[in-house]
């Protein structure tokens, strides 16, 4: 055989074998990127539960520090680019686990056992291209942590987060 007709089989086998290679390493990363969004997600609900349990009720901070913006920025999250506060839902739950219902009237304030922050239907997009790609429904991601100070300072003064 001629060593240059050979040539042309060294790129036909590249190119099998390439597409293999790219098909795995975009595989590898996006499976990179979606561990990543579940952990940060995770952590928003941590978060977003523990500023609701020791900051004024229904205080909008709390939201827009949870997706780890700052106070006065209520975008898109700078960690996870498509969470914004509207994916998140924050209720509070009596002794029992029922929603208090009007967790702002001081009448209901001391039935308010637990914080519960929840993202629901969170859409993550896949950066491979179609047929495999398209947005995976994530998982509910839930913290529930027992009221604090709910903003309260204990003398009759609301303190601010």
């Amino acid at each position: 055989m001629n060593r240059k007709r050979m040539g042309g089989v060294y790129v036909v086998e590249f190119a099998i074998i390439g597409v293999l290679l790219f098909t795995l390493l975009f595989g590898v990363l996006e499976i990179g990127r979606l561990s990543f969004t579940v952990g940060a997600l995770n952590e928003v609900a941590r978060r977003g539960a523990r500023l609701a349990a020791v900051c004024t009720i229904s205080d909008p901070v709390v939201l827009r520090r949870a997706i780890f913006n700052a106070a006065n920025n209520g975008g898109a999250s700078g960690l996870i680019g498509n969470l914004t506060t509207a994916n998140l839902t924050l209720t509070y739950l009596g002794e029992d686990g029922s929603v208090v219902s009007s967790p702002n009237d001081p009448a209901n304030l001391s039935s308010i056992r637990f914080v519960q922050l929840s993202i629901e239907n969170f859409p993550f997009t896949l950066l491979i291209p179609a047929p495999l790609g398209g947005d995976i429904t994530l998982p509910v991601f839930r913290a529930i942590l027992p009221r604090e100070s709910l903003g309260s300072d204990g003398v009759g003064g609301d303190t601010s987060c």
